[in-house]
């Protein structure tokens, strides 16, 4: 029948080389859609790294800023007429099933001032911050009966949150070139928490 109609012939073999074609196609989507996931995962790979960078180097950059405060923070208060004799950097802790965290304590014998450090200080930040201080003598036994004042310290500071901060009585800190500074106005009289 080939022979009757040579056509058909070369349209079976047509067919079977679009057939070969279909499955190389196929072939060629898989390795594709393969190289493409390879891809994805790579990227992924690459976020997570950029992540891990960031976060090392916003904590490094807290950890300077903390020093800038800590290291002026005794002269700071004194100039406040709070006379603070030593400084604490990072207490941690957990009581009552709740893990909390302070920067830096400045202590005196009778009193306290507990710093917040942040390089980019937002109004949240210090709602957070005035929840943990009403908490701190629970939290750490030792100071049940001193009073405790508290402080935010930063390096900028977005919507006000500076103003913000005095409002709600804390100590206000700007961390600026090798030193820091409170910014309170001349009659500012803290709250004791």
């Amino acid at each position: 029948m080939d022979t009757i109609y040579p056509e058909i012939s070369e349209i079976k073999q047509i067919l079977k080389e679009l057939a070969l074609s279909q499955k190389d196609t196929d072939a060629k989507f898989k390795e594709t859609d393969a190289k493409f996931k390879e891809t994805d995962a790579k990227f992924k790979e690459t976020d997570k790294r950029i992540i891990k960078a960031f976060e090392l180097f916003e904590g490094q950059w807290g950890k300077l800023i903390e020093s800038l405060v800590e290291g002026d923070l005794v002269n700071l208060l004194k100039s406040k007429n709070i006379d603070i004799h030593e400084t604490s950097l990072r207490r941690k802790g957990s009581n009552g099933g709740e893990n909390y965290e302070f920067d830096i304590i400045a202590h005196n014998g009778h009193e306290i001032v507990i710093v917040e450090v942040k390089t980019t200080m937002k109004v949240k930040d210090v709602d957070n911050f005035i929840s943990k201080l009403k908490k701190a003598r629970q939290w750490m036994s030792e100071y049940k009966d001193y009073k405790v004042y508290g402080a935010v310290a930063f390096l900028r500071a977005q919507s006000g949150s500076d103003a913000y901060a005095e409002s709600k009585k804390l100590f206000v800190i700007k961390a600026t070139g090798n030193s820091a500074a409170i910014i309170n106005h001349a009659n500012f009289v803290p709250a004791a928490f």
